[in-house]
């Protein structure tokens, strides 16, 4: 390369640089004025097919939030910001992480322990959602026309006797088939009485008055669990609105900027039960604001 060309290059590469810089700026800035709360804590996922943008709802899940954010950052002994110090801080728990689960126009699913070198961390924590604020509390399970409500996404009968009969015997002491004929007519009122909020707690979830909630729709992030009061660190983004998970999975935030990233991720199905070079890679989450 000759003394000539070099500036030219130089200029060429330190424009490149700032426009790339400004791009990203501009991202987080718009990523922010998409925010319900500018005080949320405001995280970039950063992935191998781009950046997804997350406000968190500490308002709404305090302990599952501040969890998320500290599995983010990695925990750290010290405040001190000495380079020779960091070595009291632990793995951040999403780094290098993959979208392992993927179910096209549903859901993205991540940070499975099950995948991690580290595996679980040693803290479950318990559901933080408010059931009355959703509404749950003035659906009834049974329609006017005897079909069931949509939320509680029935598949059969199976399904209906396991998710509602069998809780609702339980909740009435209800141990034998005698007891069912001789209850039929309880069964029944009880039935009709039946809120979703009901059946789910008859399910096992608990919850709580003090706190808000939103519905599990497009883009919001929710954490996976096993049951109730069984939440880790994994985590889905809903590519739909889904309203059957609703009262069921503890959400902590949403996208704000990036939905499109999370689409191009949820076009290619994963199977969790099987390794996939296909499957994106998280490179990491950090919080930005």
């Amino acid at each position: 390369m000759t003394k000539a060309v070099l500036p030219l290059y130089k200029l060429l590469l330190t424009t490149l640089l700032v426009l790339q810089s400004i791009e990203i700026v501009a991202d987080a800035n718009s990523a922010q004025v998409a925010m319900e709360n500018s005080a949320n804590p405001l995280l970039l996922l950063s992935s191998s097919k781009g950046d997804i943008y997350l406000e968190l709802f500490p308002a709404e899940a305090p302990n599952n939030v501040a969890n998320f954010i500290a599995l983010a950052e990695g925990a750290s002994e010290n405040d001190s910001e000495e380079p020779l110090l960091q070595s009291s801080r632990s793995p951040q728990h999403f780094d290098g992480v993959r979208f392992h689960r993927v179910i096209p126009e549903f859901i993205i699913q991540a940070a499975s322990p099950s995948y991690h070198i580290l595996g679980a961390p040693d803290e479950v924590l318990s559901d933080e959602i408010n059931a009355n604020v959703l509404g749950l509390d003035q659906m009834l399970v049974l329609n006017p026309d005897g079909s069931f409500h949509e939320y509680l996404n029935i598949e059969g009968k199976a399904d209906y006797e396991s998710r509602i009969l069998k809780p609702l015997y339980e909740k009435m002491g209800i141990l034998s088939n005698t007891q069912v004929q001789e209850r039929q007519y309880e069964i029944l009122e009880a039935l009709q009485k039946l809120t979703v909020k009901a059946a789910y707690e008859n399910q096992g979830y608990e919850y709580s008055n003090r706190l808000a909630s939103h519905s599990v729709n497009r883009g919001i992030i929710a954490l996976t669990n096993t049951g109730p009061n069984s939440n880790g660190p994994e985590f889905f983004i809903s590519l739909v609105d889904a309203n059957w998970l609703t009262g069921k999975y503890t959400v902590i935030g949403k996208v704000v900027e990036g939905m499109e990233v999370a689409d191009i991720i949820g076009e290619t199905a994963i199977d969790a039960a099987r390794y996939s070079s296909l499957s994106t890679v998280i490179y990491s989450i950090r919080q930005i604001n």
